[in-house]
């Protein structure tokens, strides 16, 4: 039995290592858990009902600038990194709900199908790769350039701009974390900002068919994004354009190899696949909570006092494991039924970008398993280490070995 290490370090390496064993003692002991999570107080809810209902709370609020006097951090930080962080995932309606409505017509289901033989055509390219090498990490020869050249392609990004792209999110994914997020938000997110506002700039005056461009020049009841709005809109897109289609087909690709009997089962009924990824969203999906959320209130919840300022964190991962919600929520089934699962969040945050994710997702793992329907790790189950990154789900690497 695991030993835990209370209060939970969310983004400690035994938290990140034993998850379910902290997901059920939170959902049974301390549904309400406090604890530090980057030097502030914070307060993890973990049952499924109480995410749900946290979630559409509107005493719970993404905007903190509300509870600071206007600011958003307690300190002075540069530009860039206000500005990254006042995205729209980071606010409050009405105006999310303005933002939103700006941009959601590019990531609507019709929008979105329309990149399918896209998608399709780069998936078949880089198999090609990776039948060539037999032996392959997964994350850096599959996941990561599908989503990365899919988002750049919406984008409008060129090809002579998508060294600098690159650069951009490495900074924005890898570069938020341990010591060297220092550097990284005192430097590199300053240089990122100023890639993706030259873009900005650029699609101002050469105006082209990419997402980039719509979000420029479309309004919504008289309303435009100002530049600065846009810039972090796309800040955001590049973001959650990576962040969730990696790790869905990376987590997709290691739990169909981990579980050979739902594999199989796959195999035999190709047409689960939809159900599968939700199954995976749910068992082992690569966000397991959200962005901060801050209490406007004092807030009491199963007798404990959250106090007004205070950090609120909706546990997905362990929501998705209550067996209040899911029956037998340990068995790994892709043909689950219903499967409410929390994956992309619940209410005015629900990831817009989730129809893209699942199409990325369905097209790069029928294409990769039809070609190689033999796949196999090319180590260990247990060698396969998640990243030391809260409330994330999210491997190292994927190494692959294809026959």
């Amino acid at each position: 039995m695991t030993k835990l290490q209370l209060p939970i370090k969310l983004d400690g390496k035994h938290f990140v290592n034993n998850k379910r064993a902290y997901y059920t003692y939170l959902r049974e002991e301390a549904p309400v858990h406090k604890t530090k999570y980057t030097m502030m107080t914070a307060y993890v809810v973990s049952r499924y009902a109480d995410c749900v209902q946290l979630l559409k709370d509107p005493r719970v609020i993404r905007d903190r600038r509300h509870l600071q006097g206007g600011r958003q951090f307690p300190i002075p930080v540069p530009k860039s990194v206000d500005l990254m962080m006042s995205s729209m995932i980071n606010q409050d309606d009405p105006n999310h709900r303005r933002l939103r409505s700006l941009v959601h017509k590019a990531f609507s289901p019709r929008a979105i199908r329309k990149l399918g033989d896209r998608i399709d055509t780069l998936t078949h390219q880089l198999l090609d790769d990776i039948g060539k090498k037999g032996e392959v990490d997964l994350l850096e020869a599959y996941s990561l350039p599908i989503p990365l050249t899919v988002i750049s392609e919406m984008m409008g990004v060129r090809e002579a701009e998508m060294d600098a792209m690159h650069d951009t999110l490495s900074t924005l994914i890898d570069g938020l974390k341990g010591l060297r997020i220092v550097r990284t938000l005192l430097w590199d997110v300053r240089r990122a900002e100023r890639f993706i506002r030259q873009l900005v700039k650029r699609k101002q005056v050469e105006p082209e068919d990419d997402i980039l461009s719509s979000l420029i020049h479309t309004e919504e009841e008289g309303e435009k994004l100002t530049e600065d709005e846009t810039v972090a809109m796309a800040i955001l897109l590049i973001l959650a354009g990576h962040e969730t289609t990696v790790g869905l087909i990376n987590n997709f690709v290691a739990a169909m190899l981990q579980h050979p009997d739902q594999h199989q089962r796959l195999k035999e009924q190709p047409a689960l696949v939809d159900s599968a990824i939700e199954e995976v969203l749910r068992y082992t999906g690569p966000v397991i909570g959200t962005e901060l959320n801050f209490a406007s209130e004092d807030i009491v919840w199963h007798g404990v006092t959250i106090p007004k300022k205070s950090v609120v964190f909706p546990m997905l991962g362990a929501a998705n494991f209550d067996p209040e919600a899911f029956d037998d929520p340990d068995t790994f089934d892709i043909a689950r039924t219903p499967n409410r699962h929390l994956g992309f969040g619940h209410g005015i945050h629900y990831c817009l970008g989730a129809p893209l994710a699942r199409l990325e997702t369905k097209i790069a793992v029928t294409n990769l398993f039809e070609r190689f329907p033999n796949l196999q790790l090319a180590v260990p189950q247990d060698q396969l280490v998640f990243d030391e990154v809260a409330l994330f789900n999210r491997y190292t690497a994927v190494p692959i070995r294809v026959k």
